[in-house]
């Protein structure tokens, strides 16, 4: 199976992130590296302190915002109510939704991964 049609298995809007890109495929397919390599480099735990997240709520928007612009939907979804909550200070309600999102997010990129190089 193809890249493209592994992420939109995946429940990733391939369509519209190519779209937001002008149609540029290639450029779309640089990105998902990218956003590999962001996630990986903000590495969020749910173990996070409960106390000082604020670390974690600029981390996670990060993650947010480069899936949102590459339409990773289930991982944007997640990000967002992740930081919601965080702003909200319901920590605890973060690390569910983290850690629910976790193996989706691994799986996303895993494919990504996997069709890369």
């Amino acid at each position: 199976m193809e890249l493209f049609d592994e992420l939109t298995a995946l429940g990733v809007n391939v369509d519209d992130g190519v779209n937001r890109l002008g149609g540029n495929e290639a450029l779309y397919k640089k990105l998902l590296g990218t956003f590999v390599k962001t996630v990986k480099g903000y590495d969020i735990k749910p173990d996070f302190d409960s106390e000082n997240y604020d670390d974690i709520t600029e981390k996670a928007h990060a993650i947010k915002g480069i899936a949102g612009n590459l339409s990773i939907t289930p991982v944007y979804e997640g990000y967002t109510q992740i930081v919601s909550l965080l702003r909200s200070k319901e920590p605890e309600r973060a690390k569910d939704v983290l850690k629910k999102i976790l193996p989706v997010q691994v799986e996303i990129m895993g494919c990504i991964e996997k069709h890369s190089g």
